[in-house]
């Protein structure tokens, strides 16, 4: 954080998002270096102070969201890879710990994002559920990539649809 003085950060929620013991210990690491970055006497050694100024935890996992495809599928014909995921909502009664306070519009890069999951070629079956909603049922039904603001040191309003907002008002490019 120190190296790059980024302004906004992203990361999983406290579950990993689904959960994932790798995507835990993201989150561990990211909320420790968000808060200790701006700190002088954290870390010594490792760099000039630099506070980031947003944290988000990234919604992709979203009952709504999942649902929401899951519905798509099936309208169309199609084999959903969410069947197990709304079987598993539907017994879990506690509600999502996060809502949703940003949805950003991206549709349009939707296929970038997938050439990026797929160079992880150890992590990522091509032909696994990951990629199983065609992407024009995705640019439809859930044109946007969601996350939570779990941090903000700037002023913001809520609900949001740009990862800087409130940050273009209080810093100097």
């Amino acid at each position: 954080v120190r190296d790059f003085r980024p302004h906004v950060m992203l990361t999983y929620d406290e579950k990993g998002g689904y959960p994932h013991p790798d995507h835990v210990k993201c989150h561990e690491v990211s909320v420790e270096a968000f808060e200790a970055a701006g700190d002088p006497d954290r870390y010594p050694g490792t760099g000039e102070p630099w506070q980031p100024l947003k944290l988000y935890y990234h919604m992709t996992f979203s009952e709504e969201r999942v649902r929401a495809l899951h519905e798509a599928m099936e309208t169309r014909g199609l084999e959903s890879p969410y069947g197990e995921w709304i079987k598993r909502f539907e017994e879990n009664t506690r509600p999502q710990p996060w809502e949703i306070t940003t949805r950003v519009p991206c549709a349009g890069h939707f296929e970038t994002r997938d050439k990026a999951l797929l160079a992880h070629a150890t992590q990522i079956d091509p032909n696994g559920s990951w990629f199983a909603v065609p992407l024009d049922v995705q640019r439809e039904v859930w044109p946007t990539e969601d996350y939570h603001l779990a941090r903000s040191l700037v002023d913001t309003e809520l609900p949001e649809d740009d990862l800087f907002a409130g940050v273009r008002e209080k810093v100097c490019l």
